[in-house]
Order: structure tokens, then C-alpha cells, then sequence
């Protein structure tokens, strides 16, 4: 047997069309196999994590059975008539749910680029469907809680690898359904259309931007020694490159969730319109953009607000999106290019925020017409490559080598 990176190669496209027929043909017919769901996940789990992954794999079982115990025992702890819900018990939880990840990103910085043994593809997104769900529960959303369920909506294997990441009150209601078959008709013409899509994006241009340009890019910056045309050159095709790439991936696992009768949320709708930045982060990466916002902003500003931090609101929402983004940059990796990406995003975050006040307080000077809204957007389009140049790490391989920094 083969091993594959998930929607690497046509032939695992191959694979999924064969394993997703029979479970197609049920929910056409008004039934979901969940017998056969389960297998055909297990099936597409182990062409991704055996053979010469199987370490990872390891690490993938061991990861899901703590996190599994962990909020079954957070669920049945709330769901106690006595339980007295306490804070620490819920901060302890979250807190318990990040060391795998916590470990998996710090290694290579502490060990020269070493990777952990602990790491596996995707560790991330179940992460934050693991604290989003603790989250969840304490807040009362989560009613009820299948270990089962919950153990399908960690490992789905269409978003395991590059999200997007669902809720698992939606995943849960999508899995307990099955859709008319008009409704899953019409998912079905929507997943092709997104597969084919997503073909479009990554393996043709994608492909042209990273592997035919890119390099071109690259190899001009390196021979001028120094400033170049190149460098502007190398940010947008390395923007391109990453936004097709992937928002391909992404169209790939929505459109096949699609054929499985579960509406995954899109990821990207597109970003690269965005009048300004808070409008590109509505618009780029949107399931890691809301977790974000949702799980880690509005729980700051709630805490700041609660404990009198700061005695202004503006000042509090200004203070939660550096920290947001910051955290964000870091979770991306512990370097200066990811840190200082976070930090500008977190700092023009304060900045549109303060320009919206003023516009709105001088909506009557500041003319608004489709030049004002063009110019919006190309400000925003440049400072978004721009800060994906950062993130690319290419100038510090340029100006400091890849062993620095």
C-alpha cells in the first residue's frame, strides 16, 4: 500500500470516489451508513498516518484518547447535579487540552529545527475542536455529548489535515441528519463544482505561482544581492502561491464533506477584495479568523472589561487584537517573521478601527464613491502581501541566511 499527503495526487482522489460511492448512494436514498463513514475515515487516516508515518500515527491515537477522556470527564463533571461549577476546573481543562500543541510548535525552536515525536499532521485544528468544545460546554451551549460523535467530528478525515475548522454543535447536527434528496442534490452539485475548484486553484495555478514563478523570484533576489524589483516580484507570486494553494486544499475538503452530507463552513470568500483589514480576516482562513476572535478576543476584552483593566472600551479592544494576533503569529511558529506578521496585523487591526470611528464621526467630509472603495482595497491587498513577504521568511533567508533567526 501507498501512503499519501491528504489531496496530494490525483490517485487519492482515486481512492475517495471508490470509498465515498456506497455512502453517497445512502444519503441519496435517505440513509447515512455511519457503520461505513467510520470506515472509510479509519481507511483514509491510515493511508495518511501509516507505513513510514507510522510514528505520527502513534502519536495521532495516543493525542486523540487523552483528548477524548479529557472532555467527556469536563462534560460528565457540569452535567453533575452537585457539581459546583468552579473556574479553576474549566481554566484547568483548557489548559490540559494545549501541551501536545504547546510542545509540538516550541520543539524546533528549541532544538534547531527538530520536529516533536508527539507531532502529527493537523494537530492544531483538532486542538482548537478540543478547547472550543470544553469552551462550549462550560458556557452551556453543549447539551449533550457523544463520545462517539465527538470522536468523529476530532477525526474527519476531510479537515483533518488543513481544517477548515467546524463547530462540533453544527458538525453534530449535519451527522444526525440526513438532507432530502433534493437538499443533497444540490450538495452534491456544489461539492463537484468546489472540487473542480479547487483543482483550479492548486494544482494549476498554485502550481504556475509557487513552482514556475516563485522560483524565478527567488533565484532574481539572490543574485542581486541586496533591494530588487525581485523581492516585490516574489511578494506577490509567494501571495498567490499561498492563497491558491491553499483555498484549494480547502475547496477539496468542503466539496467532499459535501458529498458526505456534512456542510463544512467555507474557509475563504475572496479575501483579496477586502476593503480593509478587519474585512480580510472576515474573508481569509474565516473558521481560524472566528475561532480566534471567538475563543481568545471576546474571552480577553470580557476578562479586561470584567476586572476594570483598562477604563476604556477602545482601549481594552485595542490591547485584545495585539494580543489576538500576537498569539496567532506565535502559534504559527517562534521565529521573528511569524511574531512580527501577528504584530502588524494585530497593530492595523487598532489602526481601522480608529480610522472607522473618525470616518464615521466625519462621514459627511470624507467622500466614499467607487475610486474611495477601489483604493481601499488596493491599500489593503499591498499591505496584506506585504506582510505575507514577512511571513514568508524569505527576507531573513536572504538577508541573514537560513541558519539565523
Amino acid at each position: 500500500m501507498r501512503w499519501y499527503i491528504p489531496y496530494g495526487n490525483p490517485t487519492y482522489f482515486i481512492w475517495l470516489a471508490v470509498a465515498l460511492i456506497p455512502l453517497m448512494i445512502g444519503l441519496l436514498y435517505g440513509r447515512r451508513f455511519r457503520w461505513y463513514q467510520t470506515v472509510v475515515s479509519l481507511f483514509f487516516l491510515i493511508l495518511t498516518f501509516g507505513g513510514p508515518n507510522w510514528r505520527t500515527g502513534i502519536a495521532l491515537i495516543c493525542y486523540f484518547v487523552y483528548q477524548v477522556l479529557l472532555v467527556s470527564a469536563y462534560f460528565h463533571y457540569r452535567r453533575r447535579k452537585d457539581s459546583p461549577n468552579k473556574g479553576w476546573v474549566f481554566v484547568l481543562s483548557v489548559i490540559l487540552a494545549i501541551p501536545p500543541l504547546v510542545v509540538v510548535k516550541v520543539t524546533p525552536a528549541i532544538q534547531s529545527g527538530k520536529q516533536s515525536i508527539i507531532g502529527f499532521l493537523g494537530i492544531s485544528y483538532i486542538t482548537f475542536k478540543v478547547v472550543q468544545t470544553i469552551m462550549e460546554t462550560r458556557d452551556g451551549f453543549i447539551k449533550e455529548y457523544h463520545p462517539i460523535i465527538f470522536a468523529q467530528f476530532l477525526l474527519f478525515f476531510p479537515t483533518i489535515s488543513s481544517g477548515p475548522i467546524d463547530r462540533y454543535r453544527r458538525f453534530v447536527s449535519d451527522y444526525e441528519a440526513v438532507p432530502a434528496q433534493k437538499d443533497y442534490l444540490d450538495l452534491v452539485q456544489t461539492g463537484v463544482r468546489y472540487i473542480f475548484l479547487g483543482f483550479l486553484y492548486k494544482f494549476v495555478l498554485a502550481y504556475y505561482f509557487g513552482s514556475v514563478l516563485m522560483p524565478q523570484m527567488q533565484f532574481g533576489a539572490m543574485m542581486a544581492h541586496g533591494f530588487s524589483w525581485y523581492i516585490i516580484g516574489y511578494m506577490y507570486t509567494y501571495s498567490m502561491d499561498l492563497f491558491f494553494d491553499f483555498a484549494g486544499y480547502s475547496l477539496f475538503a468542503v466539496g467532499i464533506s459535501y458529498f458526505m452530507g456534512i456542510k463544512t463552513p467555507m474557509n475563504f470568500n475572496h479575501p483579496f477584495k477586502s476593503k480593509n483589514i478587519k474585512d480580510f480576516w472576515n474573508r481569509w482562513h474565516m473558521t481560524l479568523s472566528f475561532w480566534f476572535r471567538d475563543y481568545i478576543f471576546m474571552r480577553l476584552v470580557f476578562f479586561m472589561m470584567k476586572h476594570k483593566v483598562f477604563k476604556s472600551r477602545i482601549t481594552t479592544a485595542n490591547v485584545c487584537y495585539i494580543i489576538n494576533m500576537l498569539i496567532m503569529g506565535f502559534w504559527h511558529g517562534e521565529t521573528w517573521f511569524y511574531i512580527l506578521y501577528g504584530l502588524l496585523h494585530g497593530c492595523a487591526l487598532v489602526v481601522n478601527d480608529t480610522w472607522l470611528r473618525y470616518k464615521k464621526k466625519h462621514q459627511d467630509k470624507i467622500p466614499h464613491n467607487k475610486f474611495t472603495e477601489l483604493f481601499a482595497i488596493f491599500i489593503t491587498f499591498n499591505f496584506v502581501c506585504f506582510t505575507f513577504l514577512i511571513f514568508s521568511g524569505f527576507l531573513n533567508t536572504l538577508f541573514f541566511g537560513p541558519s539565523k533567526f
